[in-house]
């Protein structure tokens, strides 16, 4: 059966900025922040964190079904990954939106600052699971996060909690809910310090309360947490490093692939990693080449 991948389609407008963001922002002076950034380098690439899971999987040569929704103007992307071989019949239209778009800015040490409009996200809740045998649930619409994970709970079908940018979204209460629901759950370092301190919890704890915890730590590769106990799982050099856009969610993909095969969570994770390294050495969410 397929992997129910839930989360947003979107546009990206990919801009580089050569210079440093540290250098242009005064900490003293963010009361009065006014900073413009000359981008030499724009490009539009199809994201999203479902479409780029999803495309992932398919490298892996997983059967996966998205759980998300278009705009009026998202025909071409879903021409695309039934392309690619995605199962396009849980990808919903919502008329009268625009697709999502990420407006993403990368400086020269690979940081991001980014700006989202949701578009039909923000409709996505209207959209239910279907069958799988495994999910995720990745950031989406506020509702959509809430409601599908309550799906998955309900059909008996494990899933990954992966909130990401969605995460400040939820308070504590919410955010419990959803690891006493989930099975897995993953988040980059940033995430998982804000998701203990909305809870409470610290990361031991949390990883007592699912079958598994990830930590990514970029470069260094990502700590595993299971029943309390961490392992760190070393990161995998990158032949190049060019593009940082959707590195996490290639991680997620691989993550999914080895839960569907059964792995352990650790042998999931060193796979992860490959293929996070072999995301940044390409541009887009959505380019890049792998085979496990």
């Amino acid at each position: 059966m397929s992997i129910l991948v839930c989360g947003s389609l979107a546009f990206d407008t990919i801009m580089t900025f050569e210079g440093r963001f540290s250098e242009q922002i005064l900490p003293d002076q963010l009361h009065i922040l006014n900073v413009s950034f000359l981008v030499p380098g724009l490009r539009r690439e199809y994201g999203g964190c479902a479409g780029n899971i999803a495309y992932g999987l398919r490298q892996l040569g997983a059967e996966v079904r998205p759980v998300a929704t278009l705009g009026n103007d998202g025909q071409d992307y879903r021409e695309r990954l039934e392309a690619l071989g995605v199962d396009v019949r849980h990808i919903g239209v919502a008329p009268g939106h625009y697709t999502a778009q990420a407006m993403i800015m990368t400086d020269r040490d690979n940081n991001q600052i980014t700006a989202f409009h949701p578009g039909a996200m923000g409709e996505a809740h209207l959209n239910p699971i279907g069958a799988g045998s495994l999910g995720i649930i990745s950031p989406d619409g506020r509702d959509a996060m809430l409601q599908h994970a309550e799906q998955f709970r309900a059909a008996g079908i494990p899933f990954v909690f992966d909130p990401g940018q969605g995460l400040p979204m939820f308070n504590g209460e919410e955010l419990l809910r959803f690891v006493e629901l989930a099975d897995w759950a993953a988040l980059n370092d940033y995430e998982a310090r804000m998701l203990c301190d909305r809870t409470g919890l610290d990361l031991a704890a949390l990883s007592m309360r699912l079958r598994g915890l990830v930590v990514t730590l970029g470069e260094q590769g990502c700590d595993v947490w299971e029943q309390g106990a961490c392992t760190r799982v070393p990161g995998v050099p990158a032949r190049e490093v060019v593009d940082p856009t959707g590195c996490g969610d290639a991680f997620r993909a691989a993550l999914l692939y080895g839960l569907s095969q059964g792995w352990t969570l650790t042998r999931c994770a060193e796979l992860g990693n490959r293929m996070g390294a072999e995301k940044i050495a390409s541009r887009g969410g959505q380019n890049y080449r792998f085979q496990a």
